[in-house]
């Protein structure tokens, strides 16, 4: 399948809320509260010449997704952005092609087309804002070994994600980190 079939095969933002089972207060609430700056909004509204459309791989479990997807939602309806979303699992075909680091199957990623279906940019599945917070929480964790890795991991998992759902500098990390991606296609 080239990317333009992979587009029409996914749903709409309206349509994964819908059907979501987890995590869908939260990203909701941070699509309700989350707004750009103008300097941001200008920076994208200048995408809407280009046409294009992004393909997202998520999952409504993943924390980074609850964070990420209601925010790069933002990001297309300025920028002109069509937005389909398909579920990582249901998907592998395409995911086993935007492995992160080669390897993980990690989500959410974000592939903008144009029309023609040529991906144009990629991005995912966090920023390195993010990345530094999770890589710091996962070290405080006691060795795989322990007895007590397994309900400590679900501590600092339940911690993360309250994290990303409140936490407005973390949002501003994500749209900095687009913009970034971004300015390295123009």
């Amino acid at each position: 399948m080239n990317l333009n079939d992979w587009f029409d095969k996914g749903m709409s933002f309206k349509d994964y809320v819908a059907a979501m089972n987890v995590n869908k207060e939260e990203l909701a609430n941070i699509y309700d509260q989350f707004s750009l700056s103008k300097e941001d909004e200008e920076f994208f509204m200048k995408w809407r010449a280009k046409g294009w459309r992004v393909i997202v791989l998520t999952a409504d479990w993943c924390g980074d997704a609850l964070l990420c997807v209601p925010i790069v939602k933002r990001i297309s309806e300025i920028a002109g952005f069509e937005m389909s979303l398909l579920i990582r699992d249901e998907n592998l075909e395409l995911m086993d092609q935007y492995l992160t680091n080669g390897t993980s199957r990690a989500i959410p990623i974000f592939i903008f087309i144009d029309h023609d279906g040529n991906e144009k940019a990629v991005w995912g599945p966090r920023s390195p804002e993010v990345q530094d917070i999770i890589m710091t929480m996962r070290s405080e964790l006691p060795d795989q070994s322990s007895p007590e890795f397994e309900a400590k991991q679900q501590v600092m998992y339940r911690s993360f994600r309250e994290k990303l759902a409140t936490d407005k500098t973390i949002w501003a990390s994500v749209v900095r980190s687009v913009k970034e991606r971004f300015k390295s296609v123009i």
